[in-house]
C-alpha cells in the first residue's frame, strides 16, 4: 500500500477524547500528513470512540459507514473506549482496517504506516487494559477558542454501571510540572481558556508511570495542581470539568472562589438523589453530602453555575425512588442537568441486577428531568439579567452571529463582529432570546 498522505478524525464522547484526538492529529501532521475535515475525504480516517451508552456504540458503526461513503478506499482506524472493550466486534464491521486499544492508540501512526490494506477482518491490537499504566499527556489545540487539557486518566472507582475502568485502566496522572508546561504552550498559541479534563479529575496525584519515566510527587494533589496553574501567565480562564462530589472539598471550593483565573462553574455528578440507589450504584457519597457541597459553593459564589449528571432507570429504581430524585434536584440550587438513560453494559455488576426498568419508563423519566433541566437553566439565566459578566467570544453555527460563555457558563449571542473573536470582554446581560441564549450589550 502506498503511504497515505491525508488523515481525518471523528471524535465521540467526552472532552478527554477531544484532547487525545487533537494530540494524535499533531503526530500525523508532524509526520507530513495533511489533516482534512471529515467531509473533505482522506486516505486515513481515525475514529475515537466512547462507550458510555449503547448510542455511542451505534454511532461508531454509523461513522465508519459515513467515512467509507466519502472515501471508499480509505484506511479506517477505530480507537478509544469502545475499541478497548469490544475490539473483535469492531473488527467485524465492514471497512474497518485497524482497531487499537487504550495502550496502543497513541502508536496509531506507527500501525498505520505498517498496515497493508486488505479486505476482510480488521487487524486488532488491544492488549489487557492493565497494561495501560502510563500517563500520556494530551491537549486540544488550533480548532477551538478553548483547549481541553488532559491531566488525569483512568479510574479506581468501581461504580456498578460503569465500564470506564475496563476501557481506560487504573487512575494515573501527569506531573504538575508537565501540566504547567503544557498550559504555557497553550497560552503561547493565543488560547484564552483551558478546560481541565480527566476520567476522575479530583483524583489527580494518584497513579503509576508518567511518559518519559516521571512519577507524580506524592504531595501533588488536585488542589496543588490548580494553585500552580493559577500562576500561569497568558491563560485568562480555567474551567474544571466533571469532578466527583466527594473530591470537590471545601479547600477546592474556597480556592476557586478566591482564584484569579478559575471560573465559578462546577459540574458535579449526582447520578441519583436516592441513597438506596446511590448504594446500589456503588457511589462514594450520600445525597446529604451532595447537598452540602452545592450549598457551600453557593455560599461562597452565589453566582456560580452548577451542572449535574443524573441517571434514570437504573435497576431497582421504583417510581418512588425516581420522584425522590426529582424532588431532591428540584430543591437544589443547580443550573442544568445532563440526563442519561441507563443502558445495560456488559461485564458490569448492574447488568445482572434485579428490578429492570422498562425502556418506555426510562424514556419517560428522562423527559421529566430534561424538562426540569430547561427550567433550571432558564431560572439561572433570568437571575443573572442586568449583571455585568465577562464573556469569551467565539464563532456561532450561524455565520451572522457570534456567541460565547460568561465566566459562570451563561451562553450569550450577538451579531457577528470579527474584532471580538477570542477576546474576553465585560458585557451586560440584557434579555433571553428565542434561542434560549442571552442577549448582551
Amino acid at each position: 500500500m502506498a503511504t497515505p498522505r491525508s488523515v481525518a478524525f471523528y471524535t465521540l464522547g467526552c472532552k478527554l477524547n477531544f484532547s487525545e484526538t487533537s494530540s494524535i492529529g499533531r503526530l500525523f501532521e508532524d509526520a507530513g500528513y495533511a489533516v482534512h475535515k471529515f467531509e473533505e475525504g482522506a486516505d486515513v480516517y481515525v475514529i475515537n470512540t466512547c462507550s458510555v451508552t449503547d448510542f455511542a456504540d451505534r454511532k461508531c458503526r454509523k461513522t465508519v459507514r459515513r467515512a467509507l461513503r466519502i472515501s471508499p478506499h480509505a484506511v479506517v482506524v477505530v480507537i478509544g473506549c469502545y475499541a478497548q472493550l469490544k475490539p473483535k466486534e469492531i473488527a467485524e464491521i465492514p471497512g474497518v482496517d485497524l482497531v487499537l486499544g487504550a495502550k496502543e492508540k497513541f502508536r496509531v501512526l506507527e500501525f498505520v504506516d505498517e498496515l497493508s490494506k486488505s479486505p476482510g477482518k480488521g487487524l486488532v491490537h488491544a492488549g489487557d487494559v492493565k497494561e495501560a499504566n502510563e500517563f500520556i499527556n494530551a491537549f486540544s489545540f488550533g480548532d477551538r477558542t478553548r483547549s481541553f487539557l488532559k491531566v488525569q486518566d483512568g479510574c479506581n472507582y468501581k461504580c456498578s454501571f460503569c465500564t470506564i475502568p475496563q476501557a481506560r485502566g487504573a487512575s494515573r496522572s501527569d506531573t504538575i510540572e508537565n501540566v504547567v508546561a503544557n498550559a504555557e504552550k497553550i497560552a503561547a498559541g493565543g488560547i484564552r481558556e483551558i478546560v481541565l479534563t480527566g476520567v476522575n479529575l479530583g483524583d489527580f496525584g494518584n497513579g503509576t508511570e508518567v511518559i518519559e519515566g516521571l512519577k507524580p510527587k506524592k504531595e501533588a494533589l488536585f488542589i496543588d495542581l490548580i494553585k500552580a496553574l493559577d500562576e500561569v501567565e497568558g491563560i485568562q480562564r480555567y474551567r474544571i470539568s466533571s469532578i466527583e462530589p466527594n473530591l470537590v472539598n471545601n479547600e477546592v471550593i474556597d480556592f476557586v472562589a478566591d482564584s484569579k483565573r478559575f471560573l465559578p462553574h462546577f459540574h458535579i455528578p449526582l447520578q441519583s438523589g436516592n441513597n438506596k440507589q446511590l448504594k446500589a450504584m456503588r457511589r462514594r457519597y450520600k445525597r446529604e453530602l451532595y447537598a452540602d457541597r452545592v450549598a457551600y459553593i453557593k455560599e461562597r459564589m452565589p453566582h456560580a453555575c452548577i451542572g449535574v449528571d443524573v441517571i434514570v432507570g437504573f435497576p431497582g429504581e421504583t417510581e418512588e425512588d425516581f420522584l425522590e430524585t426529582y424532588k431532591f434536584i428540584n430543591n437544589l440550587d443547580v443550573s442544568y442537568l445532563h440526563v442519561f438513560t441507563y443502558s445495560e453494559r456488559a461485564n458490569t455488576l448492574a447488568a445482572d441486577m434485579e428490578g429492570v426498568v422498562s425502556v418506555e419508563e426510562r424514556r419517560r423519566r428522562n423527559e421529566m428531568l430534561s424538562i426540569l433541566s430547561e427550567k433550571k437553566r432558564r431560572h439561572f439565566y433570568e437571575q443573572s439579567l442586568g449583571e455585568q459578566r465577562q464573556v469569551l467570544f467565539e464563532k456561532h453555527s450561524n455565520a451572522a452571529l457570534m456567541s460565547g460563555y460568561t465566566d459562570n457558563y451563561i451562553k450569550v449571542e450577538l451579531p457577528f463582529d470579527e474584532s471580538l473573536l477570542n477576546t474576553v470582554s465585560n458585557v451586560e446581560l440584557n434579555s433571553i432570546a428565542e434561542s434560549g441564549n442571552v442577549l448582551i450589550s
